[in-house]
């Protein structure tokens, strides 16, 4: 599919370049174990007029961000079963929800509704320094 030319393969990558290629690796793998340890599930449904304005103008961004890096959003239907593993406190009846969930599967913190860019930043911030803090306090991580 690609060919290899003679200026691809003229110069090969000095002592920096692979001493800063070992350390976004290992950011990666940083960011990788902390993304198994939280998940921000979004309960949704279908029509639901403020799922679409947070998966238009907040979801893009919020997977690209640290947060989104340590806790990743997951999905699932207001009225569909719950990703495996998951144990929630009480259902959710009202969407979007935002669920904190731990490593072990079970609701640390939740948010119901979506009140806006304004509020939902520092309050899913808040819910995840929070329960990291429980963790490192606890051992857990």
């Amino acid at each position: 599919m690609f060919a290899l030319t003679g200026q691809s393969r003229a110069r090969r990558p000095g002592p920096l370049l692979l001493s800063l290629a070992v350390g976004v690796a290992g950011l990666l793998l940083a960011f990788g174990a902390q993304a198994q340890e939280f998940r921000l599930l979004l309960i949704e449904q279908h029509g639901c007029y403020y799922c679409r304005v947070f998966n238009r103008d907040i979801a893009p961004a919020y997977e690209k961000s640290e947060l989104g890096a340590a806790a990743p959003l997951e999905r699932a239907q207001l009225r569909g079963p719950l990703p495996d593993g998951v144990s929630l406190a009480s259902p959710a009846v009202v969407t979007p929800t935002f669920i904190l969930i731990g490593a072990d599967g079970q609701e640390i913190e939740r948010l119901t509704g979506f009140p806006g860019e304004d509020f939902f930043w520092p309050y899913v911030t808040d819910m995840l320094s929070k329960a990291q803090s429980e963790n490192l306090q606890t051992g857990g991580g």
